[in-house]
C-alpha cells in the first residue's frame, strides 16, 4: 500500500477546501455517509462536482473515469500533481485541469488507459465496479486472493481483482444471497467513497463474511430463490436447480379475484401435422413469472393467443401491450435474474427471443432460429425456459440442440437496455447409438438445471446429459465437456429436479415400451458423482402405452419427492430410500407440476379443479384443504406470490386467485 492512512491526505490537501462534517446523505440511505463525510473533510471531492462542500450532487450518479483519477491521485501522493504540458492519451485535452490527475495516475501504473492501442483514456466514460475493483487493487497494492465465491464474476478479465478487493474486507459485494458483486454495474461516487475510506482506514472495513460457493451454482442453493437483484418467481420452478415454488401466504380459502383476458377467450390456429388446430389459454408448462418491479408486482406469460402478456399481478389488466410472435407460446417465460428489464421466451414460431420491457411497449432485441444452428432433430418449437446464470443463458430447443448464450447486457446513453448475445456453445443432445435406439424423436422440451459446474438437461429420446460449463468462468471461449450421461429409455420431457447434495430426480413417460423402460423404471433419483453407477432407486409406474408415466416435473418438498402421473396417480415418495410412503388419486391426466408453499401442495389436473392439500406431515397421504374449479383443462404449473395464485387453463385465461 503506498500510503497508510489518512494523515498525509490531510496534511497536504485539507488546507485547499473547507470540509463539512456531515456530507450529503445517498439514496443507500446514508450507509456512505461516514465515507462521504471524511473524504470530504480532506478535500479529496474538490472540483469534481461530488463536492458537498461546494453544493455536489453526483453521488448517486455512475462516476466518470477522468472524476476515478483525480481521487485516486489525491489520495496516493496526498498532493495535486504539477501541470504538465503533455498528456500520454490522445483523448485527454491537456488544458484541462484533471488531465494532470489523468497523467499521474498512468504515471503510478494504475491505468494504461480504456484503449492502450490506440492512446485511449476514455475520460467520460462511466466506470464500472469491476474496473473499480482493478483500479482501487493496483492503487493500493492489494494482495492476490483465493476466489471469494462471488456468483456473477465469472468470465470477467477484473475476477481476480475483485477478489483481491473482497479479501481485504474492502467491499462485500452487493447482494449476500447468492453472494454477487454486480461487476456490471456502474460504480457510483458514493460507494467509490467507501472503497477509498476502508482502504485508507478513516471507516471501519465490513465484517468479513464466509466465502461462498465458487462456481455456477451452489448445491445448496436448491429450494431458494434466484436473482436477488430482482423478488419474485422469475423462471419455471423458480431457481437453477428448478426446486423453488414462489413465496407466500397462500390463501386459505381461495377465489377467483381476476380473469385475463376480461373477455373472450384468448386462442388461435397453430396446425399440427398440417392440419389446423385451435389452441386456447396456456398449457404445458405455461408458468407465469410474478416479481416486483417499480413499486408494482408484475405478472409475465406466455400464452397460446401467440403472446407475451405484461399484467399488474393484483388486478389482471396489462401493464403493457402485448408482445406478438409468430405462433403460440407453450413453455414458461424466464425474466433476467440481474435486473435487466428483460425477458426470454420461445414460441412455436422457430425463435427464441429476448424482449425488452423498459419502455412504453415491449421490443425484441435478439432473436435464435432454431435453424440456425447445424442438424436438427423433431421439430422447431421452443418449450424450454431459459436459465440465466452470470452473463450467461443456457437452453435448449426442441431441434435437440443445447446452447450456451454470452449476453453481454448493459444500457446505452438514453437508459434503455442493451444486449449483444453471442452463441459460445451449443451442441446435438443426441449421439448415433440413441439415433439407432429410438430414431429422431430426440427434442429437448425440459429446462436445463444447473448445480455446481453441471448443467443437466434430457431429451425425448430419454438420454439425461450433464457438461462441465467450469471453463466458461474464466476463458469465455471454453468449450464444455460432456461429463455425465444416463440412457432412461424413454421420453423425459418434465425438467430434471437437483436436490443440495446434487442428487438429481427425473421422472419418465412410457412411451416407447423399450425393454430399457421397463427395467429403469418411471420415477428415478441419480447420483452424478457416479458416472458409471449413478441408479440409487427407482419407481414403476406404468400401465398403458403411450398412457402412463410421467409428465410433470417432480417437486422437492423436504424428505419426499411428488410426482404426477398421467393416469393421475401422484406419488409421494421418500428420496432418500425410494419409499412410496402414500399414492393419491386425481382424473387424470395430470401434467402441472406440483407447487409447495409454506407446507400447502398446489395441484392443477386437467378436470379443470385446483387442488390444495396439507403436507406438513410428510408421512401420510395429505388432506386435502381445498379446490377451486377453473373450468377447463389445467396443464400450466402455478406461479404463487404473496397471497397470489395465478395459473392458465385451456379453457382461454389466465385467472389470479387470492
Amino acid at each position: 500500500m503506498r500510503i497508510g492512512g489518512g494523515a498525509v491526505v490531510a496534511a497536504t490537501i485539507a488546507a485547499t477546501t473547507l470540509g463539512v462534517a456531515n456530507a450529503q446523505t445517498t439514496s443507500d440511505g446514508g450507509v456512505h455517509d461516514p465515507a462521504i463525510g471524511a473524504l470530504d473533510d480532506l478535500g479529496v471531492f474538490a472540483g469534481t462536482e461530488c463536492n458537498p462542500s461546494e453544493g455536489g450532487d453526483c453521488l448517486d450518479e455512475p462516476m466518470m473515469r477522468w472524476t476515478v483519477a483525480v481521487w485516486l491521485v489525491r489520495v496516493l501522493d496526498g498532493e495535486e500533481p504539477p501541470v504538465s504540458e503533455s498528456v500520454r492519451f490522445a483523448d485527454v485535452p491537456a488544458d484541462e485541469w484533471w488531465a494532470p490527475h489523468v497523467e499521474r495516475l498512468a504515471e503510478l501504473g494504475v491505468t494504461k488507459g480504456c484503449r492502450p492501442e490506440l492512446s485511449h483514456f476514455c475520460p467520460h466514460s462511466p466506470v464500472t465496479r469491476a474496473q473499480a475493483a482493478s483500479f482501487l487493487v493496483r492503487a493500493f497494492e492489494l494482495a492476490p486472493s483465493a476466489p471469494f465465491g462471488f456468483t456473477d464474476t465469472g468470465g470477467s478479465v477484473h475476477k481476480g481483482n475483485i477478489n483481491s478487493l473482497a479479501a481485504a474486507r474492502i467491499t462485500n459485494g452487493c447482494d449476500a444471497w447468492p453472494l454477487r458483486y454486480c461487476p456490471r454495474d456502474p460504480v457510483r461516487p458514493a460507494q467509490m467513497a467507501s472503497f477509498l475510506a476502508r482502504a485508507l482506514d478513516l471507516v471501519p472495513r465490513p465484517e468479513a463474511i464466509a466465502s461462498r460457493y465458487d462456481g455456477w451454482v451452489d448445491p445448496e442453493s436448491s429450494g431458494k430463490p434466484w436473482g436477488h437483484a430482482v423478488e419474485g418467481l422469475l423462471t419455471f420452478r423458480g431457481n437453477p436447480t428448478r426446486s423453488y415454488y414462489g413465496r407466500g401466504p397462500v390463501p386459505q380459502a381461495p377465489r377467483v379475484v381476476w380473469r385475463f383476458p376480461d373477455g373472450g377467450p384468448m386462442c388461435s390456429n397453430s396446425p399440427v401435422g398440417g392440419r389446423p388446430r385451435i389452441w386456447c389459454g396456456s398449457g404445458w408448462t405455461g408458468q407465469p413469472s410474478v416479481f416486483e418491479r417499480g413499486g408494482s408486482t408484475w405478472l409475465v406469460v406466455g400464452a397460446f393467443s401467440r403472446n407475451v402478456h405484461f399484467l399488474d399481478a393484483d388486478t389482471g389488466k396489462r401493464l403493457l401491450p402485448d408482445f406478438r410472435t409468430g405462433d403460440i407460446i407453450k413453455g414458461s417465460v424466464t425474466i433476467d435474474p440481474d435486473g435487466y428489464p428483460l425477458v426470454y421466451t420461445g414460441s412455436r414460431d422457430n425463435k427464441y427471443r429476448i424482449i425488452a420491457f423498459d419502455g412504453e411497449e415491449p421490443r425484441e432485441l435478439w432473436s435464435l432460429d432454431a435453424y440456425e444452428a447445424g442438424p436438427i432433430q423433431w421439430n422447431d418449437d421452443w418449450d424450454s425456459a431459459g436459465m440465466v446464470i452470470d452473463n450467461h443463458l443456457l437452453l435448449g430447443g426442441e431441434n435437440s440442440r443445447f446452447y450456451v448464450v454470452r449476453l453481454d447486457r448493459g444500457f446505452d446513453a438514453d437508459g434503455r437496455v442493451t444486449v449483444d448475445p453471442r452463441v459460445v456453445f451449443q451442441t446435438p443432445a443426441w449421439d448415433d447409438e440413441l439415433l439407432a435406439a429410438v430414431g429422431r424423436e430426440l427434442s429437448i422440451e425440459n429446462s436445463v438445471a444447473v448445480s455446481g459446474d453441471t448443467v443437466y438437461f434430457a431429451n425425448s429420446g430419454g438420454l439425461i446429459q450433464g457438461w462441465d460449463l467450469s471453463g466458461l468462468t474464466d476463458d469465455p471461449d471454453a468449450v464444455p465437456e460432456r461429463v455425465f450421461h444416463f440412457w432412461t429409455g424413454d421420453d423425459v420431457d418434465g425438467s430434471l429436479v437437483i436436490d443440495a447434495e446434487g442428487m438429481i430426480y427425473a421422472g419418465i413417460e412410457y412411451q416407447r415400451g423399450t425393454a430399457r423402460s421397463r427395467e429403469v423404471g418411471q420415477i428415478i433419483k441419480l447420483d452424478p458423482t457416479k458416472p458409471d453407477d449413478p441408479l440409487v432407486w427407482s419407481v414403476h409406474a406404468r400401465g398403458a402405452l403411450n398412457a402412463s408415466g410421467v409428465w410433470a416435473t417432480p417437486g422437492l418438498h423436504r424428505d419426499i419427492l411428488i410426482v404426477p402421473t398421467h393416469t393421475g396417480h401422484i406419488y409421494g415418495i421418500d428420496t432418500a430410500t425410494g419409499e412410496v410412503r402414500w399414492v393419491k388419486k386425481l382424473s387424470g391426466p395430470v401434467w402441472p407440476s406440483p407447487v409447495v408453499v409454506d407446507d400447502v401442495w398446489i395441484q392443477g389436473a386437467c378436470n379443470g379443479w385446483l387442488y390444495g392439500f396439507d403436507v406438513s406431515d410428510t408421512t401420510v397421504e395429505p388432506p386435502l384443504l381445498w379446490r377451486v374449479n377453473l373450468g377447463a383443462c389445467i396443464e400450466s404449473t402455478p406461479a404463487v406470490w404473496d397471497g397470489l395464485i395465478a395459473v392458465g387453463t385451456k379453457g382461454g385465461w389466465i385467472y389470479g386467485l387470492r
